[in-house]
């Protein structure tokens, strides 16, 4: 193979990575916001726009400067050293198979895994190129990732069941809950941000100098930067909360920065009518709209003298302008398709027996949480885009790496450029818009009732078990964790019907067929192109 050749594998490696990350957006990220959306701290528009910000500027800016060259080691490197163009035909064919897994997965709306989509696409393709023993089956291959299946959603669970039982007992349950709730608020601050900044700094910046930080250093900064939101929050954000809640000051959300220094200002009112056009009013005392509702439903007609008082609407004008304006509304609807959805779940007949199982609290109690919940939801999408966003980028930066020096490297790494991580950070910005309430919609509020405290306990156990087991060695997924998160906090209602156990076990379905899935997508496709008869000799 000379430098440049098959540079129609390098552009077909291209749009299936975009696929990929588009995929990884609507799956994955979309289970970081789901308790956020569930729970009503954030409407999903906003979860949207928040997301894309800190995917995209966790891609970027602390997306890893290395990427495995195939992810886990499940293969060999080694095995395409004599033959690169394989090897670009390999990673191409096992992006397509988890490109297409993910995307399947999530139009169908289950929650998958992507690294072990792309895992498991390799896995098919390293089976049809060199036979099942060429894949590590050990603990350090395969055996992990089943594995992982079953420790995920356990620890997590017993994680976010202890947070959030600390929360019930410690401020939900207690009179006054506001008060309580109030005192809370900066130690929560603290925990919060000391373990979403080590979360950072340790996962998040591989190939920095943060990465060659010990332990104790990163422990140091992690807690001076709790300490800062401590504070922030006793002598900012409590002081808004108080004022916002109790004193039913009309307070907006940028007040939280300069709330001890505001004056006093007027109280919320419920929404009058001033200003609003009086209704017309008949002959009868009624609105026009009543007499004609009553006379239509009494006589099965409206009299000339009725409809006097109605004013008739003209017909639309079939003109250019009146075309365009219509053009542009189907453009703008068909382009907020996706954040137009309600995924709360809260009206759905069929939820109303979990949901009616689920414990409730003070509403000025909750309402705290919900600052505490975007925090968390935030923090742990800045770290997913900086580390997840290379399951798509990883395989076409090797593919990259192979166009450019005709050769494969066998130290198992491949440099991933800037321009690659914008790429994937715009394709998974773009998959979450579009397709993320598809997942939004199965998680959270579709498994068990979220209030913001749940959502809370959720994502920051979530946070805690993958940062936790990650430095000891142990196999999670994130997705695997929110879920079982999920249960456990459904479960601390003390009521096994507070917990959608059929969706739960769908789910758990998906995870153990994605390997197979992605990986007889990704074998298939490269038997097919590279035993096929050759046209040129």
């Amino acid at each position: 193979m000379q430098v440049h050749d098959y540079t129609w594998i390098f552009a077909v490696s291209m749009i299936a990575a975009f696929g990929d990350a588009f995929g990884i957006g609507a799956n994955d990220v979309a289970n970081s916001f789901a308790t956020s959306v569930s729970s009503g701290s954030l409407s999903l528009a906003q979860a949207c726009v928040i997301a894309c910000f800190t995917e995209f500027l966790g891609a970027v800016l602390l997306g890893a400067g290395t990427s495995e060259t195939i992810k886990g080691g499940i293969i060999s490197v080694a095995l395409f050293v004599d033959i690169p163009e394989t090897f670009m035909l390999a990673m191409t064919c096992a992006i397509i198979g988890s490109a297409c897994w993910v995307i399947f997965a999530t139009h169908m709306e289950w929650p998958v895994s992507s690294t072990h989509s792309i895992v498991g696409a390799i896995i098919g393709v390293g089976i049809a190129g060199f036979g099942g023993n060429a894949v590590d089956w050990s603990w350090g291959g395969v055996s992990k990732i089943i594995a992982s299946w079953f420790i995920s959603p356990i620890i997590a669970g017993c994680v976010s069941a202890v947070i959030y039982l600390s929360v019930k007992y410690t401020v939900l349950r207690r009179e006054d809950s506001f008060k309580w709730g109030l005192r809370s608020v900066p130690v929560y601050f603290f925990i919060t941000t000391v373990i979403e900044a080590f979360y950072i700094i340790y996962k998040g910046a591989p190939g920095t100098d943060a990465a060659k930080m010990s332990t104790g250093t990163i422990v140091g900064i992690s807690f001076a930067v709790g300490t800062f939101f401590a504070f922030f929050a006793w002598f900012f954000v409590c002081n808004w909360l108080k004022r916002r809640i109790k004193g039913h000051e009309d307070l907006k959300w940028y007040h939280v920065f300069i709330s001890p220094f505001l004056s006093k200002h007027p109280e919320l009112h419920a929404p009058t009518t001033t200003g609003a056009v009086p209704p017309q009013i008949g002959e009868d005392g009624n609105p026009i709209s009543e007499v004609a509702t009553t006379a239509s439903d009494s006589k099965g007609a409206v009299t000339e003298k009725e409809l006097a008082f109605v004013q008739e609407i003209p017909e639309p004008k079939n003109d250019f302008k009146s075309k365009m304006v219509s053009i542009k509304d189907r453009a703008i609807g068909l382009a907020l398709h996706g954040v137009r959805k309600d995924v709360r779940n809260l009206d759905n007949e069929h939820l109303k027996k979990v949901h009616a199982a689920a414990e409730l609290y003070e509403d000025d109690a909750e309402y705290m949480f919900s600052f505490l919940q975007v925090l968390t939801a935030c923090m742990a999408s800045f770290a997913h885009g900086s580390n997840d966003v290379s399951n798509a980028v990883g395989p076409v930066a090797a593919v990259f790496g192979v166009w450019q020096t005709a050769a494969v490297d066998v130290g198992g790494k491949v440099p991933v450029p800037v321009w690659i991580l914008v790429y994937g950070g715009v394709a998974i910005d773009l998959g979450l818009a579009t397709m993320g309430y598809k997942i939004m919609r199965t998680m959270g509020n579709n498994i068990t009732y979220f209030s913001p405290s749940r959502g809370f306990s959720a994502e920051l156990a979530t946070a805690l078990t993958v940062l936790t087991c990650s430095k000891l060695g142990l196999p999670v997924s994130t997705t695997h964790c929110i879920t079982g998160a999920t249960a456990a906090i459904g479960l601390c209602n003390g009521n096994l019907s507070a917990v959608n156990w059929k969706m739960l076990s769908w789910c758990f379905a998906s995870w153990v067929i994605t390997l197979p899935c992605a990986g007889l997508v990704a074998g298939l496709l490269f038997s097919f192109a590279a035993y096929a008869p050759a046209l040129v000799k």
